[in-house]
């Protein structure tokens, strides 16, 4: 008899709130490790009691439920928003500092003020004088930080995929801006584009490129 297991059984449980009584915001970012785009980040803002059988770190869900998760949790919400910061804000200030702006505009943009800060990772720059906590893998371990990975992530992958429109033969379509062999690939034979990161090394060595 063949066995069917049900691996979403056995995912970790995240939790719904880090405090019994504060209003908490979930940020996370996406496009850190990119050569191209720029890195966006999201806040939200759930119900105490919020639930959900399949949210997770987007990392770990497919595209398709991505994308279904992103319209319920906008609906579900008490308050969310999403906010870039672009390549060349990157090289000008540097990707972390980008990330932590990225973070700051997204909690700009929400119509509620929040009284902690889920932090993905393990820094944060302060923003105002809200109390903080950070959190590595928060984003499989609270509700609302998962949340906000899963608007970040989809947001930047749809403006990638519409970027790909723009500037062909990078494979943004489908990398998203990562350092694949075929993104690489289209440097070489293209040149950059206005939104390659040019802090960034977007090429190995020139003495890996000429080696036979």
């Amino acid at each position: 008899m063949k066995l069917t297991i049900n691996y979403n059984y056995y995912r970790r449980v995240l939790k719904s709130s880090f405090t019994p009584d504060l209003i908490e915001a979930g940020c996370d970012e996406v496009g850190r490790g990119c050569l191209a785009g720029p890195v966006v980040a999201a806040a939200v803002i759930l119900p105490k009691d919020f639930t959900h059988a399949l949210l997770n770190d987007s990392k770990q869900l497919t595209k398709e439920e991505r994308n279904s998760l992103q319209d319920e949790i906008k609906q579900r919400a008490l308050a969310w928003a999403v906010a870039e910061v672009s390549a060349g804000e990157i090289d000008r200030i540097n990707i972390l500092n980008a990330s932590f702006l990225a973070m700051h505009k997204a909690l700009d943009q929400l119509n509620a003020q929040p009284e902690l800060l889920l932090i993905d990772g393990n820094r944060f720059k302060p923003y105002r004088d809200i109390q903080f906590e950070c959190i590595i893998k928060g984003d499989a371990a609270y509700f609302s930080i998962a949340a906000a990975s899963v608007l970040a992530k989809t947001y930047r992958d749809n403006l990638m995929e519409k970027l790909s429109l723009e500037y062909p033969g990078y494979g943004w379509q489908t990398n998203v801006g990562y350092p694949t062999e075929e993104h690489r690939e289209g440097i070489r034979n293209l040149g950059i584009t206005p939104y390659h990161r040019k802090s960034f090394t977007l090429l190995p060595s020139q003495l890996e490129l000429f080696e036979d």
